[in-house]
């Protein structure tokens, strides 16, 4: 364990040591090694990573992708900095933050409509902001950043990306097919805990 691993809280870093033990498939390897040698170029080339998560609403798969791919820098300690998008706005939703809640993280919200949720993953460790925004929001990145397609929607419906260096479909099914049904919970904790592993799976590779 090193010095930045020993502030993240408890409960998330046993939740994480679960994660690493999901090793991806060989084929889900595949699609996840394009990650690994963009992240592992640009880290050679001294200069900051920057990924983009973006799916339609920015509600659920894309914002698991910016806050789990955030984590696994920090646990890792590679130089990057994650977001997340849309090709519309909605919210965050709340079945995502409570998937998010399970694993160990601290969570305050803040507003109804859209609300500004601030993810905190330990002591000292800087809080995530988290709201349903546009893939060019002011917050994201304009330029030298690579676009992670988290849905099919999205990755069909957007083929182009201003600003992009390179564009990797990484595509998840979506929880919201679980909504209000008696396998709601399970089905956000498990694609929470895929995304993670995935994350986490790219970040140990990079040296």
């Amino acid at each position: 364990m090193n010095i930045k691993q020993k502030n993240i809280y408890p409960e998330l870093f046993d939740k994480i040591g679960e994660i690493i033990g999901n090793v991806p498939n060989e084929a889900r390897k595949e699609v996840l090694n394009q990650l690994v040698k963009y992240i592992q170029e640009v880290k050679d080339a001294e200069k900051i990573v920057q990924l983009n998560f973006i799916c339609t609403h920015n509600s659920r798969r894309s914002q698991l992708g910016q806050i789990w791919s955030q984590l696994a820098a920090y646990y890792f300690d590679v130089p990057a900095h994650c977001y997340s998008g849309g090709t519309e706005i909605t919210a965050f939703n709340w079945r995502a933050v409570k998937a998010l809640e399970k694993a160990g993280f601290k969570i305050s919200k803040l507003g109804n409509e859209n609300p500004l949720y601030e993810i905190f993953p330990g002591e000292d460790i800087p809080s995530l902001k988290a709201y349903s925004k546009l893939y060019n929001d002011t917050n994201n990145p304009t330029t030298d950043f690579t676009a992670i397609m988290t849905c099919s929607h999205a990755d069909h419906n957007c083929p182009h990306i201003p600003g992009a260096t390179k564009r990797i479909p990484i595509r998840y099914d979506d929880p919201k097919a679980f909504d209000d049904t008696a396998l709601e919970e399970e089905k956000y904790i498990e694609r929470s805990e895929q995304i993670a592993a995935e994350m986490f799976y790219v970040f140990s590779k990079i040296k």
